[in-house]
């Protein structure tokens, strides 16, 4: 149902690309938008080892909530920050690329345990996360995305 990448010599394991979801805090998620042009927004993310879930956090309106209630089919793109080889210019990334669909969640005891540990990817200033969660937690809804492919490349920009 997915393609195959078509330079196989540069795909990179599965592990490789769990390392890159946790340890990213940021990716692009598309969704089908308005008059089915793609929507792409940039979104900070969680995954959950335990389920193989990507979590992000949302407010309760919006043109991406609004795509994604007609159409729950979404990629999302994250890489990292990359590194030079010795004497050379060019930046080697690993990118990773998710497809699967979304689950629109707003029960607030989970909305509280993800944005938590979402929130400690950022800070571990845990008075200001409880402070954050309480006050916004009501207007907060999550999108769990359940990963049906998952795929990772190693680039080099030369």
């Amino acid at each position: 149902m997915f393609r195959e990448l078509t330079r196989k010599h540069k795909q990179i394991s599965r592990e490789e690309c769990i390392d890159v979801l946790n340890t990213e805090t940021r990716g692009v998620l598309s969704v089908l938008g308005d008059n089915d042009y793609p929507y792409g927004m940039p979104m900070n993310h969680w995954y959950n080892e335990e389920d193989g879930c990507i979590y992000f956090h949302c407010g309760p309106v919006g043109h991406r909530l609004d795509s994604l209630k007609k159409h729950d089919k979404v990629s999302f793109c994250t890489f990292d920050k990359g590194y030079r080889r010795d004497g050379s210019w060019a930046l080697n990334v690993r990118s990773v690329i998710v497809f699967g669909k979304i689950d629109i969640l707003d029960d607030p005891e989970t909305i509280a345990d993800i944005t938590t540990k979402l929130s400690l990817k950022f800070t571990q200033d845990e008075e200001y996360i409880r402070r954050e969660i309480r006050n916004y937690v009501s207007k907060t809804l999550l999108l769990r995305l359940t990963p049906e492919h998952i795929c990772g490349k190693l680039v080099e920009e030369s």
